[in-house]
This record gives C-alpha cells, sequence and structure tokens, in this order.
C-alpha cells in the first residue's frame, strides 16, 4: 500500500481571536479568516475535523526550527551559553547575571502561545470529531497532541489552565479574560488520560508519513511518567507552582511505569528502529529514517516547505526552521592570501551540512570538551558521536562562487587548494604542540590564522590552522553538525539561499530515547543490570563508523568494543545524563533533562569559555545564578496583561521567582 505524505501550508491554531482555516483541494493554499468568534460548524464536517488534523501537525513548525525556542532549551545548561552576537534574549537564558530573565523575555514567551491555540484546536476536534464519522484512530492523533502540548507547558510553567473559558478540556468558541492554573498533578492526570487513549486507538504504523502510532504514545507516555515520578520525589525541595501538596511515595510506582512503557516500545518497535551508525541518524540524504518517529516537517516546496515565506533570505520567525544558525559561529570571516597576496575568504557560506548562515549566538561550553566532559579526549578517539556530532573540519570552497586562485596560503606558508581543509578543531591533548596562540606571529608581528583576526595555531607539517577544544570562545566554536542546512538545488555552487531557513524536518522525537528512559528508570528502581544493558546498546552502536564527516569520506571502523569496557559499572543518573547529551546535543532535549532530574544548579552553575574578541583563547570561569525558582520559567507578560483581574490576582498568577 502506498504511503501518503501530509503537506502543509499554515499552522493556524484554531482558537478565539485567532485564525480559521480551510484546505478547499489537496494542493490550495490554506484560506486564513481572522475571527474574534468561531462558528462551532466549522467542525461539524468530515472535511473540518481532517482540516484540523493537519493543523495538529503543522502547529509543530511553530516552536520546533525556532532558534528562540531552541535558545530556551539550551542556553544556561551545561551545553550551551550565550555567544558572542548574541541578544538579550540569549543573556536572558543563561543566567548569568549579564542580563535578567523576567516574563518579557523570548525565554517566557516560549511555546505558549502557539501550544495553548493547538489544545484548543485539538478540543474542538475531540469533541466534534464522533459525529462526523471521523475513524477513531485518527481521532486519536488529537488526544496526543493535546496531552503532548501540555506535557511541554507543564514542564516549562508548572500548573497551567486546563479551562481555557468553556470548561476543563473543552472547545472555546469566544473570547475569556479570565484563567486559573490547574496544579501539576491535575495536569498530568490529563496528559496521562489523553496518551492512554491514544495509546489504545492509534495504529501501529503510521496512516501517512509522519503521523503519530502507537510507539509516539508510548515515547511520551513513558516521559511523562518518568518526569512525574521525579516531580513526586523531589529529591532537591524543588518548588512548584500552584502550590500542592506530592507524595514522595508513589515515585517508585511511576518509575516503574515508565520502564515497562519504554521496555513496551522497545519490544514492539513497529515500523521504527535504531540506524545503523549515528551518522545515518542525522545525515540529511538520510532524513525521516526509521529512527526518527515525529519530526516538523519542512522540504524544498517553496509553497508548502516553508509556510509560504520562501527560502531566500531567511526572516528568522517561523513556521521557518533556522534554529541551526544560533549555533553556527562566523566561519566566514577567515581570510587568507592567494598565490597574488590578495585576501580572499577561503571559508565562504555555502548551503551544507555544518555550515551554512551564521549568527553566533549559542556557544558550548569548554567544559564539555576537556577533562572531565562528555566530550573529554577519551570519547573523541572512539565515539562516533563526537565525528557526528560537530564540525571541526572547514574545507575551503572559493571555487564554488567563481574564484580562481589555485590555492590559499595556510599554516606553516603551506598551500591549501579547493575542497581542502583551511581550519580545524584538535583535542585538547594536542594544545601543547600549538603553543600560546596570542604569541605565534607571522614575519609582519601578526597573528597566525585568518589574517591575523581569529588567533589561530599551528601544528609542525599541517597546513591547516589548528585550535584546541580547551580553547572555544563565545566567537568561535565548533558548530552543530547535525541540524545543518542542506540542499539538493545547489548546482555545485555555494546555494543560492543559503542565508535562508533549512528546508529538513526538524527531528523531535527518536527511538534511541527509549533505551536512556529505560536506562533512566532502571537506576530510579536500583536496576543496575537493566541500565548498563540500556545504555550499552546505544553505545555499542556509537563505537561503529561508516562515514568520517570532519573528512567528508567513508571510513570503516568498529570501536563498539572499546565503547562497551569504558562504561561503568554502576550507571548513575549523571551518566544517564551524559549519555543524553551524546546522543542528543544541541537539539533541545537539555533544560528538559536538567529540571527533571533536579540537576540543572549542580551541573551548570560554573562553567568556562574564552572571551569574544577575535583572539580571546583563556578560559575564564563564569558563574550562573540558578536559583529553585529559576525550574520553571515565567508566564508570559503579555498573557498576564491580557487578563480581566485584579492585580492581586494577576500578581498571584506569576511564577513567584518572577513577580
Amino acid at each position: 500500500m502506498k504511503t501518503k505524505s501530509i503537506k502543509y501550508i499554515l499552522a493556524a491554531g484554531l482558537v478565539c481571536c485567532g485564525l480559521t482555516t480551510t484546505l478547499t483541494s489537496c494542493n490550495d493554499v490554506l484560506d486564513e479568516q481572522p475571527r474574534s468568534q468561531f462558528d462551532p460548524t466549522y467542525f461539524n464536517t468530515k472535511a473540518g475535523i481532517e482540516g484540523g488534523i493537519t493543523s495538529l501537525y503543522a502547529h509543530l513548525r511553530y516552536f520546533y526550527g525556532n532558534g528562540y525556542y531552541l535558545n530556551t532549551l539550551e542556553t544556561g545548561t551545561d551545553e550551551y551559553t550565550y555567544a558572542q552576537s548574541a541578544d538579550g534574549n540569549f543573556k536572558d537564558a543563561d543566567l548569568s547575571k549579564v542580563s535578567n530573565l523576567n516574563p518579557t523575555s523570548s525565554v517566557a514567551g516560549g511555546a505558549w502561545g502557539t501550544l495553548f491555540a493547538n489544545i484548543n484546536t485539538a478540543n474542538g476536534i475531540i469533541e466534534n470529531g464522533p459525529a462526523t464519522g471521523i475513524d477513531n484512530s485518527v481521532l486519536a492523533e488529537a488526544y496526543f497532541f493535546r496531552a503532548f502540548d501540555y506535557f511541554i507547558l507543564v514542564q516549562t510553567y508548572g500548573g497551567v489552565p486546563l479551562d481555557l473559558g468553556a470548561g476543563e478540556l473543552k472547545f472555546n468558541t469566544s473570547t475569556t479574560r479570565v484563567s486559573v492554573r490547574n496544579t501539576v498533578p491535575e495536569v498530568y492526570a490529563a496528559i496521562f488520560s489523553d496518551l492512554e487513549k491514544a495509546l489504545s486507538d492509534l495504529p501501529e504504523k503510521p496512516r501517512m508519513t509522519g503521523t503519530v502510532t502507537k510507539n509516539v504514545a508510548r515515547l511520551y507516555l513513558s516521559k511523562a511518567y518518568l518526569t512525574y515520578a521525579w516531580w513526586l520525589e523531589n529529591p532537591n525541595n524543588i518548588p512548584t507552582y500552584p502550590e500542592c501538596s506530592r507524595d514522595a511515595s508513589q515515585a517508585q510506582g511511576y518509575f516503574k511505569k515508565a520502564y515497562d512503557m519504554a521496555q513496551d516500545a522497545i519490544n514492539n518497535p513497529g515500523p521504527y528502529a535504531l540506524q545503523t551508525t549515528f551518522y545515518d541518524v542525522n545525515v540529511a540524504t538520510n532524513d525521516r529514517n526509521s529512527e526518527i518517529m515525529l519530526y516538523a516537517d519542512h522540504d524544498e516546496d517553496e509553497k508548502f516547505g516553508n509556510g509560504g515565506a520562501g527560502y531566500g533570505w531567511g526572516n528568522g520567525a517561523s513556521p521557518e526552521n533556522f534554529a541551526y544558525w544560533m549555533e553556527t559561529w562566523n566561519y566566514t570571516e577567515m581570510i587568507a592570501k592567494d598565490p597574488d597576496g590578495n585576501n580572499i575568504n577561503p571559508v565562504q557560506r555555502e548551503a551544507v551540512q555544518g555550515l551554512g548562515r551564521p549568527w553566533t549566538r549559542m556557544a558550548p561550553i569548554a567544559d564539555a570538551f576537556i577533562a572531565g566532559g562528555v566530550w573529554e579526549d577519551g570519547v573523541k578517539a572512539i565515539d562516533s558521536r563526537y565525528d557526528a556530532t560537530f564540525t571541526l573540519s572547514y574545507f575551503t570552497n572559493w571555487t564554488k562562487s567563481g574564484g580562481k586562485a589555485a590555492y590559499v596560503i595556510g599554516a606553516n606558508g603551506m598551500h591549501v587548494g579547493p575542497n581542502e581543509i583551511i581550519f580545524s578543531w584538535v583535542p585538547e591533548s594536542e594544545d601543547s604542540k600549538i603553543g600560546n596562540y596570542d604569541k605565534i606571529k607571522d614575519d609582519k608581528g601578526n597573528a597566525l590564522g585568518a589574517d591575523g583576526k581569529l588567533g589561530f595555531g599551528e601544528m609542525p607539517g599541517r597546513a591547516d590552522f589548528v585550535m584546541a577544544v580547551n580553547h572555544i570562545s563565545r566567537k568561535k566554536y565548533p558548530i552543530n553538525w547535525k541540524l545543518g542546512i542542506y540542499r539538493t538545488d545547489n548546482n555545485g555552487g555555494l546555494g543560492s539561499k543559503v542565508n535562508g531557513g533549512s528546508p529538513r524536518p526538524w527531528n523531535i522525537a527518536k527511538f534511541s530515547e527509549f533505551y536512556l528512559i529505560a536506562a533512566e528508570a532502571a537506576v530510579k528502581l536500583n536496576m543496575n543490570a537493566e541500565a548498563v544493558k540500556m545504555v550499552n546498546v546505544l553505545r555499542e552502536r556509537a563505537g561503529k563508523v561508516s562515514y568520517c564527516v570532519n573528512a567528508r569520506a567513508p571510513f570503516i571502523a568498529d570501536f563498539s568494543a572499546e565503547m562497551l569496557a569504558a562504561t561503568p559499572r554502576t550507571i548513575t543518573i549523571d551518566y544517564v545524563l551524559d549519555e543524553r547529551s551524546r546522543e542528543f546535543w544541541g537539539e533541545g532535549y537539555r533544560w528538559f533533562d536538567l529540571v527533571r532530574t533536579q540537576k540543572w544548579a549542580e551541573r551548570a552553575t560554573v562553567y568556562h569559555i574564552a572571551g569574544d574578541g577575535y583572539t580571546d583563547s583563556k578560559l575564564e570561569e563564569v558563574k550562573r545564578d540558578i536559583t529553585p525558582g529559576h525550574y520553571l520559567r515565567p508566564i508570559p507578560q503579555g498573557q498576564i496583561d491580557g487578563l480581566m483581574m485584579s492585580q492581586e490576582e494577576k500578581t498571584n498568577y506569576q511564577n513567584p521567582q518572577y513577580r
């Protein structure tokens, strides 16, 4: 049977004071009609319900792939800090006293408006769908997305309203200006109910490419059980809001539910499976592979792939997939001499995975790459996830823009030709071979590399300039290769749309996460042997290499035995968090992981990075002020300002840290 794909243009939430959407034919643009109130008859037809279901998938593109939402989930963690060109939104999230996290920051907004809009759409589908004759397996997709959205909200803000103006979990068709926040247990009760309903009715295989299935419901149900178990246990006495009691004696039961659900999914994979190598999971030519269970879809079709906004000069707004810009430093500032002594940019913007448009907003902290970090030298040597996560080698590409130079002058006066490496990040252990970057001079007294601007170093016998990873700065750092742009229409050039959003899908859920959910739950259940078994499935895969990203060439190797031998005999929560970082680095998992396990302050309060100048290379210690109150984000100020309630009620609506 041929599988159809969903195509959509606009993720319009069907909420009061929002937009209605109709689809007049399978290829037509959605008709947007601004309304202050809805005619409920929109959902009285099967076509209306189907249009609503489509919008549930489309809404994912309004936060997944949004660079400011990615910022809320990565900056301020043990993975990322703000970079040299960061604005206040990124500095707010870092909590390092360079700015102040407040209810007007984009960190506060997150996905609040998009999620509640979508929740109301799901409410309308669930209430009206049965009367239209829609199949229960399709209706189950609305139950899934309502739970999916509430799960994000409760992790981010604490208790949130289940009543949008017409009653709990009811479709609201008119403007409402009052709101009451439910407690965390009440929200989780709704999440569990919806996901259990979805699990019961969803099919094993997707009805269309990319639609949700039983195992997608199992993933979020296992993760919700796990997160609620931690909330109940509350090992570090993190406050919640609205205030309510929690019974820690129930935690073990929910850890067991999480473990059992993850195991059930692993044992009944349906259409999902681990890819053979980690590279296969994330390489753009293999997008939508069997390991990816849910994604916010994009493609190169201008009409359908980007909400109609086009992929030319990106505007940095949803539904564009522009998040990869944030983790990309401005590699184009490298300068080298051609044979005639002219300065040229040896590495120019190119629409290839690992490069793309630089914004320099988010920089990885150096601690992750040096001794004791998740990417320490011993890991780099045998774990393929390192090579397949970061752009560590920068290949020249001036000929793709019409440049005629036969070579440029590289390190040690050596020649670097077209499509050869001009700059590399090297392991910390290589640092002593490089020397002090700010003291390496050419015959005119300029620092070597990039025409004296970027302070690169040299190693004997190498034509590429180098820098050791223990000198990561806010100005220059390894790019997240996994998220990078990819196009099929570059036609041998740099790509005419290199400044736009990525036409790749944004991966949201991966089959691999089941193993780490099971491992985390197993640790909490004192089932160490099971925890070892679960992490070793992914570690064994990580030892297998089929392609070297940073050589741009096939490379066959098997370090799986070494990876298994390096697994500790006792698995701790910290080790599971290390493995989660190595699997999902920079993809938007990290803040949730650290908040769930209440390890955020412990692991991220102190970090090290060099400054934001061209030649800064000395690591500086930075301290963050992560308080228990920060474990919840602020409610967006615009939401509170719009409420018709007393000032005292508005104040009490806000999470205490931000009043």
